[in-house]
């Protein structure tokens, strides 16, 4: 259902920007008053503005109905698929380390080479 929905919500996106794109902006009837030549086309000199802009309003209204369903699809799926899935706190493990490093035993002599002690005595 939610593919459905979603096809639908792009291809009314689609239209709606396909629509816009050929509509004619409002100083485009100016110039069909001059002989512009949109007397002539297919839906008259106001029909295609007016037949344009109801496609578009309806496909606006598919795209907002499809926004709506899938917002609402999203929030009552409960099947916890995507990125941010994640299990709870409580559901995870533990972890805890394979060995536990042995303890470095305690010396009262500092470690010192035998090289750098015949280097610090004065001759």
């Amino acid at each position: 259902m939610e593919t459905l929905i979603l096809v639908l919500h792009v291809l009314a996106a689609l239209t709606i920007i396909g629509l816009v794109l050929l509509q004619h902006g409002k100083g485009a009837d100016m110039g069909a008053a001059f002989g512009g030549g949109a007397s002539g086309s297919l839906f008259g000199a106001t029909g295609s503005a007016n037949f344009l802009s109801r496609i578009t309003a309806a496909a606006a209204a598919i795209f907002f109905v499809t926004s709506l369903g899938l917002t609402w699809y999203s929030s009552h799926n409960t099947e916890g698929k995507g990125v941010m899935a994640t299990q709870p706190a409580s559901q995870q493990p533990l972890t805890t380390p394979a060995t536990t490093p042995a303890p470095v035993p305690a010396t009262d002599k500092p470690v010192v080479d035998a090289d750098s002690k015949a280097k610090d005595i004065p001759k």
